[in-house]
């Protein structure tokens, strides 16, 4: 067992190197800046029904059968991946492989 003090000492260790870290290292950015993200655009099911536009501030915007921003909410981008928090308050995912964005069980493809 890990005396309490070591443990404390580790923790305190920890959360001051989190607090002395640069502002955003680490973190995906939401805030738009001078090249917009190489995943912001239009992505289409290959039927059309479906239309996710991911927009330079980090919001998304998605229609579904011609229902116009059926969808709403932001996004993140971490590497290949995307992480989705919907006005609604629901949560979802996506990667992004070979220029293919897999959404849940979507598969989008670029608009161009």
């Amino acid at each position: 067992m890990i005396p309490k003090h070591l443990l404390a000492l580790g923790l305190l260790a920890t959360l001051t190197a989190c607090a002395t870290e640069a502002p955003g290292a680490g973190r995906p950015s939401t805030t738009p800046s001078s090249d917009p993200h190489p995943y912001v655009g239009m992505w289409v099911t290959a039927d059309g029904r479906i239309r996710q536009e991911l927009l330079p501030n980090g919001r998304y915007e998605e229609a579904r059968d011609g229902r116009l921003r059926a969808y709403t909410g932001r996004y993140t981008v971490t590497g290949t991946h995307l992480d989705y928090f919907d006005d609604l308050g629901f949560t979802a995912t996506g990667d992004v492989r070979d220029g293919v964005l897999y959404h849940e069980h979507l598969v989008l493809y670029r608009e161009r």
